[in-house]
Parts: C-alpha cells; sequence; structure tokens
C-alpha cells in the first residue's frame, strides 16, 4: 500500500499527521517538507524577539522526534518538482514517490512589494524559523527599524520590536492599523498605546526606494518624505502557494479550491491551511486550520465528515492595546455599529437583516471575547 503523503511541516501538515495518528497506528504516512521540518507554533515568530527567545528557543518538537513519536517517514530538505496525478506519484529531489492519498499543506509566500533603489533586494520578512533566525542575528546590530504593512503581523511586531527597545517606523498606505481587520474608530485605537511605546505611524503612504548609506538605509516614501532606519522588514501579506497545484492542472482561485471535505478537484488530493481555499474561503488562522486538520484526519481514516468551522475570534498580540476580532467577510453586506468607547473600542458588525456577523473588542473590551463569541454563534 502506498502512503498517505502530506507535503509540508506547518501547523496544517503535522495537525493532520498527529490527529490521523490519534486515529489509526498503523496506515503508512510520508511526510515531505523542503525545511527541517522541526515543530514550532508560527505565530509566536511576531511576538519572540522581547521573550529573549532566538530560533531555537521556539523549536516545541525535533523534526526526527516527531516522526519517531507519530510513526512517519520523514523526508527533510526534499523539493518537489511535480506531482503525475495519473500515476499518482511525486517528483521530488529525493526521486520518485508514489501516493495513495496526497495532502497539499504547502503555506504561503510573503507578498513582495516591487522598489527602486539598490538596497531594494535586501528588505527582510519573516515566514519561518530560518526567517526569524536571519532577522535575530540582522537585529544584533540595529536600532531602528521600519516594518511595511500595518495589517496584524505588521502590527504584532511593531509592538514585540518596541518594547524591546527599537524605535519603530510603521508604513502603510491605509489610514489606521488592522485596516483589513477592522472599521476605522477600531484601529484608531492602537495608535496611542503603541506610540507610548516608541512606534511612529506613516499611513497614506509606501517605500518607493530604499537606499544603502553608511550605517543602514534612506527610505524615500511615495509622499515625498524620507526615513533612515537600520533595517526593514515586509509584513504586507501572504500569497497562498498554488503553483504546483496549477501546473498538475488542479483547480484553484485564490488558493487551492478544494470543498468541505478538504478535497480538491482531484478525488486524490486534498489541501488545508494558508494554501487551501475552503469553499470559497482563504483561513489563514490557526483555529480554522487545526479544525481542517482534524476533519481531514478522520476522512483520510475513512469517515464521511465534513470540517465545520465555529466561531473563531482572531486574537492580535498586542500587548501595548489587546485586539480581538471575528472578522467580517469581504463581501458581506452590513454596517459597524459603536456599542461603546472608551480605553479601547466593542463594536458589532450587522447584516441587511440586523443579525450579528462578526465583532471587533480592543482595550478594556477584550476580556467579553467568549461572551460575544456566544451571542455571534447563536
Amino acid at each position: 500500500m502506498n502512503p498517505i503523503i502530506v507535503l509540508g511541516s506547518g501547523l496544517a501538515g503535522y495537525t493532520v499527521v498527529r490527529e490521523l495518528r490519534k486515529l489509526n497506528r498503523d496506515i503508512p504516512i510520508t511526510l515531505v517538507t523542503r525545511d527541517g521540518g522541526d515543530y514550532y507554533s508560527k505565530p509566536t515568530l511576531s511576538n519572540a524577539f522581547a521573550q529573549h527567545k532566538d530560533a531555537a528557543g521556539l523549536v516545541l518538537t525535533r523534526a526526527a522526534d516527531m516522526a519517531q513519536q507519530q510513526n512517519f517517514t520523514l523526508l527533510a530538505h526534499t523539493e518537489v518538482r511535480a506531482i503525475n496525478r495519473e500515476n499518482k506519484q511525486l517528483d521530488t529531489s529525493a526521486g520518485t514517490l508514489s501516493y495513495d492519498k496526497l495532502v497539499l499543506a504547502l503555506g504561503a509566500d510573503p507578498i513582495r512589494i516591487p522598489l527602486q533603489g539598490d538596497a531594494a533586494d535586501e528588505v527582510l520578512s519573516v515566514n519561518d524559523l530560518d526567517d526569524y533566525a536571519k532577522l535575530r542575528e540582522k537585529l544584533n546590530a540595529a536600532k531602528s527599524i521600519a516594518i511595511m504593512g500595518g495589517g496584524l503581523i505588521g502590527c504584532e511586531f511593531a509592538n514585540d520590536l518596541a518594547h524591546a527597545g527599537f524605535a519603530v517606523s510603521v508604513i502603510d498606505p491605509g489610514a489606521y492599523p488592522l485596516a483589513s481587520l477592522m472599521p476605522e474608530p477600531a484601529g484608531k485605537q492602537l495608535l496611542g498605546p503603541l506610540a507610548k511605546l516608541g512606534v511612529s505611524w506613516h499611513f497614506g503612504t509606501s517605500i518607493s526606494r530604499m537606499d544603502k548609506t553608511a550605517n543602514g538605509y534612506t527610505l524615500t516614501l511615495a509622499d515625498g518624505s524620507s526615513l533612515q532606519a537600520d533595517l526593514v522588514l515586509s509584513a504586507v501579506g501572504l500569497r497562498p502557494r498554488i503553483a504546483l497545484a496549477q501546473q498538475a492542472g488542479l483547480s484553484v482561485n485564490r488558493g487551492i479550491t478544494v470543498n468541505a471535505q478538504l478535497c480538491s478537484s482531484d478525488a486524490h488530493i486534498y489541501a488545508l491551511g494558508d494554501c487551501a481555499e475552503i469553499e470559497g474561503k482563504v483561513q489563514p488562522f490557526v483555529l480554522p486550520i487545526m479544525h481542517a486538520g482534524r476533519a481531514l484526519a478522520r476522512i483520510l481514516n475513512g469517515e464521511d465528515t465534513s470540517v465545520i468551522f465555529p466561531v473563531m475570534p482572531v486574537v492580535v498580540k498586542t500587548p501595548a492595546h489587546p485586539v480581538a476580532v471575528s472578522p467580517v467577510a469581504r463581501d458581506e453586506i452590513g454596517a459597524w455599529q459603536e456599542l461603546a468607547m472608551g480605553n479601547g473600542a466593542k463594536m458589532v458588525f450587522a447584516d441587511a437583516a440586523n443579525k450579528l456577523r462578526g465583532f471587533v473588542l480592543t482595550g478594556e473590551f477584550v476580556g467579553e471575547r467568549n461572551e460575544m463569541a456566544k451571542r455571534l454563534a447563536g
């Protein structure tokens, strides 16, 4: 019997393996990853510096130990070049691999904004442990940091690095922090608390040039102003890795399109995590990935089931001004309503029928997250 092959050693891939092993200790599993395969929590990358954790300190379980504990074959540092759907085989740098079922847990790549200037290729991004190790090394000689992007990851890094004593500048073409997740009155609540830590905000503009200086970089902004920084970190978002699936002729849109059974347009190939678009939605957060992983494990074990997502608020790790939000779909018709304002914001989104579809809690109101989630579920 050919194994179930899982491509990817992030939260999605490892959740499937671990949950499947709870159900079935005998089914053969091979995990293929292009990195070392160590198990860690990716969300900790954006708040680890102030906790004095290096890359090694973030590892929860070494890859070899995971393979032994969960009884699977590990192929680390292995590139997958192509999927041969007709023969149910993979062309890899470790040779040809045959599969019974294939799980794509490929993750996503950082979006790169094209820049002018002789230092344009020196922008850093942090998407895995190796990236974080590189950032830690660069930070040893840095005092000032410019962050491209005022979204979730940008704000988390800004809080973490400013708390650690760095001078942080956040540059974003939007009008306020976390603009893709929440309305303006709530997003602007973060401005003051993070500014007190040492974060300077630059909204309504972007970096157009990045040039080397004797001690760092000169950043020329689209509005004509300029900044000096020792290091530039890009946090403008992620793009699902769909190229391998696309080359294999699988149906793709923003992500690899799958149904409620996590099955792609090929009955033997499944996808989940950052690379997947599940029934029209890309859900790149921890709780949806874990729910999908548990459901897929049952499906791979022969159960007739579907993934069901409960209300899953997103917690933004900005201790200077905590945030919990249940995001609203981009195409949802309705309006945000203010319930309370003070040292934070409490807002809900109601649709045209006045049914609750989302909420945001910041600052003093964030402790009401569970209560609000129950209201939303009801």
